[in-house]
Parts: C-alpha cells; sequence; structure tokens
C-alpha cells in the first residue's frame, strides 16, 4: 500500500516530528523486525503515541491518480492489498481509496503508547499469494520495497512500481514501472485483457 497508493506513513512522521531516524523505511531495511524494533524504541525515546501518528496519517491522501487507478483494475480483476500496515494506520487511506480489502499487520497499544506490534503471520504477503494460487487464481502482484520481493517472487507474475534504485538493481527480474497507466496495461496484459 504505502508507496504504491499512499504515501510512506513514516516518513511523513519523520517530517512532522522532525525525527529523521523515521524515514528508514522498508526500501532501506530489508529486515522488518529490525526496521519495526527501531522505530518503537524511537517512538518510546520521544514519547510519541499512537494519536500523534494517526493525526499525521489524518493529514494525507492517496497519492496522485492511486484512487482512479484502483477503481479501473477493480473494474477489472479482483484486487487484495497486502501491505505491512498496521489495522491503526490504515483507515483513513480505506476511506479515501473506497474500502479496498486490506490484509494487513496490529500494533500492541497500551494507553495510547505502542509498546509492540503483530505480524497477521510471519511472511504474510508471500503465504497470501501461494493462498490465492491453491485457490486456482493467476496472481499478478506489484510492489516497492525489500518485503514485497518475497511476494512478487511467488506471483505467477510479479512488477515493481516506483521502487528505488537500490531495490531494482537487487531485483532485475522484476519489470519496473513508474507510472498507474503503464502499471494498468502491464497487468492487463499479465491477465490477459
Amino acid at each position: 500500500m504505502e508507496g504504491v497508493l499512499t504515501p510512506e506513513i513514516w516518513i511523513a512522521v519523520a517530517e512532522k516530528t522532525r525525527i529523521p531516524e523515521l524515514r528508514r523505511t522498508t526500501r532501506d531495511e530489508p529486515d522488518y523486525d529490525k526496521l519495526m524494533r527501531s522505530r518503537l524504541k524511537i517512538l518510546d525515546q520521544h514519547g510519541l503515541k499512537l494519536s500523534d501518528i494517526q493525526q499525521v496519517i489524518g493529514s494525507l491522501g492517496p497519492l496522485p491518480g492511486a484512487k482512479e487507478f484502483l477503481d479501473e483494475l477493480r473494474a477489472q480483476v479482483q484486487v487484495v492489498i497486502l501491505s505491512d500496515t498496521f489495522e491503526q494506520f490504515a483507515s483513513p487511506f480505506l476511506r479515501q481509496l473506497g474500502w479496498p480489502t486490506l490484509f494487513c499487520h496490529r500494533l500492541v497499544v497500551e494507553d495510547d503508547r505502542i509498546i509492540d506490534y503483530k505480524l497477521r503471520v510471519p511472511e504474510q504477503k508471500q503465504r497470501a499469494v501461494a493462498a490465492f494460487k491453491l485457490l486456482n487464481y493467476h496472481v499478478v502482484a506489484g510492489g516497492d520495497s525489500f518485503n514485497d520481493t518475497a511476494m512478487l517472487i511467488e506471483a505467477h507474475v510479479g512488477f515493481l512500481f516506483r521502487a528505488p534504485a537500490n531495490v531494482k538493481q537487487q531485483f532485475p527480474q522484476f519489470r519496473a514501472v513508474e507510472e498507474y497507466e503503464e502499471f494498468l496495461k502491464l497487468i492487463r496484459s499479465a491477465v490477459g485483457g
């Protein structure tokens, strides 16, 4: 979701709070647990609460063209968004995007403090794609970060969308695309439409 349909939440929080360490995302750090543990430590050190982050998220909207892209795609195929975001972060974006289906994780919160996070399951993106394939779905996947690559490998067809150079360089087997219109054409072609 983030980086493909919506802005990167943690980057927006970093800019609002002026805490540069929060700018690190899965585009920079392939180890999701290491990244999240670092984020939780930073939040605790600075006294940032869930409500502070939700306030920042509430000021954001989808990336330009994202809703139109998603609407057009959903008119042609079933769409499921697999994300490493959290239920407590996603609602404002889901509302603005027309309530698409989202599978993501959950934060552990006590008195507005984020104390931990719970993965739906480890490697949930890759495992969800494997499950869709077991149900005889032809899966076309797109992503932009290191944490998307296992899903792209598992899918019948995988694309990188607006991925940074380091991800494209490390995974040259995936066609990289920068614009929604081209992405839509590639997906149509991949599903035979």
